[in-house]
C-alpha cells in the first residue's frame, strides 16, 4: 500500500488522481492539502509514532508530494517514538530546503519504507525537450536561457531555490524560500519589450523523489504578469502540472513554453 504526505499545492491532487486505487492521504498540520481530505493528519512531534501507524496500516511505499512549511517543534509535544529523531529533525529543520528533505527522507527510509517520486507514479507529470507553444524563443532569449542554467546551478551549492529570471544575460531576479510565485510578483514590465525568461531547473545533485521544481498555469500568469517573454525549464526535471492547459495559456497570452535538455 503507498501513502502520500500530501502538502499545499495542485500537485498532490493530479498525483491522487492518476492512481487507480485511492492511496492513503497524509497531512502535516500547518502544511495540510488545500483540496484533499487526508485520512491522517500528524505533527512533525509525533512523526516517529506516524509512521508506527503507517506501518501497522501496511503502507510500504511513501510519496512526498507538494509544498510543506517549515514547522516550529513544540518540546512538551514531543512522544516516546519521535524522541530518538528529534536530533535528525532539528537539524533538517534549521537547513536549506534539500538539506531538509534528504534528513527527511532518510528517517523515512531507516523505518524500513521505499520512498516514490511523483513522476514514478505519473510519468506524464515530467516533459521532454522541445518548444511546445505557437511562439518560438528568439536568440536573446535562447542566451538568458544558458545564462540562466548557470545561476540556477550556483544557486544550487547555497540551495536557495530552483528558478531565475533573467534579462538581456542579467539575473533580475532568484528565487528564495518566499517561492517562484513571490519572486515573479516582484518584477516589472520593461518598456522597451525586452522581457526575458523565467528559468527553471532542479538543483545539481538534488535527490530527485522529492521537491522537483512544479510549474502550473498559475506560473504561466504569473510571467505574463511580470512581462516576461517565456518559460525555460529542463526537460525531465520539471513537473508541469495540467500540460495542455499551461500550452493553451502559453499560446493565449504570447509566451513560449520551451523544454531543453539538462
Amino acid at each position: 500500500m503507498i501513502a502520500v504526505i500530501a502538502g499545499m499545492g495542485a500537485l498532490p491532487v493530479e498525483l491522487v488522481a492518476r492512481l487507480r486505487t485511492r492511496p492513503l492521504v497524509c497531512g502535516l498540520e500547518g502544511s495540510l492539502p488545500d483540496m484533499l481530505d487526508p485520512e491522517i493528519t500528524f505533527r512533525i512531534e509525533q512523526f516517529g509514532s506516524f509512521l508506527a501507524r503507517l506501518k501497522a496500516a501496511d503502507v510500504t511505499k511513501i510519496c512526498l508530494a507538494g509544498a510543506v512549511s517549515r514547522p516550529n517543534i513544540d518540546p512538551s509535544m514531543i512522544d516516546a517514538e519521535t524522541l530518538p529523531l528529534v536530533p535528525v529533525i532539528q537539524a533538517a529543520i534549521g537547513s536549506g530546503d534539500d538539506g531538509a528533505l534528504r534528513a527527511i527522507m532518510q528517517i523515512i527510509v531507516q523505518a524500513g519504507f521505499e520512498i516514490v517520486a511523483a513522476h514514478e507514479i505519473a510519468p506524464d507529470l515530467l516533459m521532454p525537450a522541445g518548444i511546445v507553444t505557437q511562439i518560438q524563443p528568439g536568440e536573446i532569449d535562447k542566451a538568458d536561457a544558458a545564462r540562466g542554467a548557470v545561476i540556477v546551478d550556483a544557486m544550487s551549492a547555497v540551495d536557495i531555490g530552483q528558478a531565475c529570471a533573467v534579462r538581456s544575460g542579467q539575473a533580475i531576479a532568484v528565487e528564495t524560500i518566499f517561492g517562484t510565485d513571490h519572486m515573479l510578483s516582484q518584477l516589472t514590465r520593461r518598456p522597451d519589450g525586452q522581457g526575458g525568461i523565467l528559468f527553471k531547473a532542479p538543483k545539481s545533485g538534488q535527490d530527485r523523489r522529492a521537491d522537483l521544481p512544479t510549474i502550473g498555469s498559475k506560473t504561466v500568469q504569473a510571467v505574463a504578469d511580470a512581462g516576461l517573454s517565456g518559460i525555460v525549464l529542463t526537460a525531465g526535471g520539471v513537473i508541469v502540472l495540467s500540460r495542455e492547459q499551461v500550452i493553451a495559456e502559453c499560446d493565449r497570452l504570447g509566451l513560449f513554453l520551451w523544454l531543453i535538455d539538462a
